[in-house]
C-alpha cells in the first residue's frame, strides 16, 4: 500500500516530450478514450443496422459537440463568478494561451459535453435523415468503456480530487489521504455501466432508445454517488445543502434517462 499511496511521487503527469511539447498522460488516455469509442461505435453499429460511413460522419459531429459543449458547459456550470468576463471575452473560452504561452484549455464538464453531444446528434440526424434514437443506442454502448480511459487519465494527472479520508487504499495527495476518485468513476460510471447496458441490449432489448435511456440512467445514478467521495470543486463548493454541482446535474441525467425509458417502451406498445 505503500506505494500506491505515493503513487503521484512515482508518476510525472508528463508522459514524454516531443521536440519541446509536452505530452501529457491525460492527453495519451483522451485519445486512447477516442479510438476505443469509435472502434465500439462502429462494431455495434455494424450490429444495428449503420455502416462505418455513417459512424465515421457521426463520430466527427459528435466530438465537435462534445468538446464545444463540454467546455461551455464548465464555464457556466463551474464558473458563475467569471460568467460576465467571459460573455463579454467569449474568444477567451476557448483561448489555450496565458500571456501568450501555451498552456492548453483547462477546464471541461461532462454534462455539459452531453448537452453538446446531444444537440450535435440532434443536427446530424436533421440533415442526414439518420434516426435519432438509434443512433443515440449505438453511442450508449460505445461511450461507457471508453470514457475509463478518460477517468484513468485524470487520475494519472490528478485532475480530480477526491475527499479527505483515511481508507488504506487512499493516495496522497497535497499531503493528505483521500479517496481515488478517478479509479472510482473509472468503475463504476464505466465500466458497471457498460455490463448493465450490455447486458440490457443483450437480453430485453426491445425499443430504440431504451439503451440511451439507460446509459443516462446508470452513469446519472453512479455520478451522483461518486460524488460523496469526490472534493467540491474549490470555487463552488456545496451548491445545495451536502449536495455537489455534479450531483444537481446527476439528478437531471436521472430523470431524463427515467423518461427517455418509459417514453420509449410506451411507444413500442402503442
Amino acid at each position: 500500500m505503500e506505494f500506491w499511496q505515493h503513487i503521484y511521487s512515482h508518476i510525472n503527469p508528463v508522459a514524454f516530450s516531443l521536440f519541446g511539447f509536452k505530452v501529457h498522460w491525460y492527453a495519451l488516455m483522451y485519445i486512447t478514450a477516442l479510438i476505443v469509442g469509435y472502434l465500439l461505435g462502429v462494431k455495434f453499429g455494424e450490429k444495428l443496422g449503420y455502416d462505418k460511413k455513417t459512424i465515421d460522419e457521426y463520430f466527427v459531429w459528435a466530438e465537435i459537440g462534445v468538446i464545444l459543449g463540454a467546455r461551455l458547459g464548465y464555464v457556466i456550470f463551474y464558473m458563475p463568478g467569471d460568467s460576465t468576463y467571459y460573455l463579454l471575452h467569449p474568444w477567451e473560452i476557448f483561448n489555450p494561451f496565458v500571456n501568450g504561452k501555451f498552456v492548453g484549455i483547462s477546464g471541461m464538464s461532462y454534462h455539459g459535453a452531453v448537452i453538446g453531444f446531444g444537440v450535435a446528434t440532434l443536427l446530424f440526424c436533421y440533415f442526414k435523415k439518420v434516426n435519432f434514437w438509434k443512433i443515440l443506442d449505438v453511442t450508449a454502448l460505445a461511450i461507457p468503456l471508453a470514457y475509463v480511459f478518460g477517468r484513468i487519465g485524470n487520475f494519472l494527472n490528478g485532475r480530480i480530487v477526491g475527499r479527505v479520508t483515511d481508507v488504506p487504499w487512499g493516495v496522497y495527495i497535497d499531503g493528505a489521504l483521500r479517496h481515488p476518485i478517478g479509479i472510482y468513476e473509472a468503475f463504476f460510471e464505466g465500466i458497471l455501466s457498460f455490463l448493465l447496458i450490455y447486458i440490457y441490449y443483450k437480453k430485453f432489448y426491445k425499443c430504440k432508445g431504451e439503451l440511451i435511456g439507460l446509459y443516462l440512467l446508470t452513469y446519472g445514478f453512479f455520478r451522483f454517488l461518486c460524488e460523496f467521495w469526490r472534493q467540491p470543486d474549490v470555487q463552488l463548493g456545496f451548491v445545495l445543502g451536502p449536495f455537489t454541482m455534479g450531483q444537481i446535474l446527476s439528478s437531471f441525467m436521472i430523470v431524463l434517462g427515467l423518461g427517455v425509458l418509459f417514453y420509449r417502451r410506451k411507444i413500442c406498445k402503442n
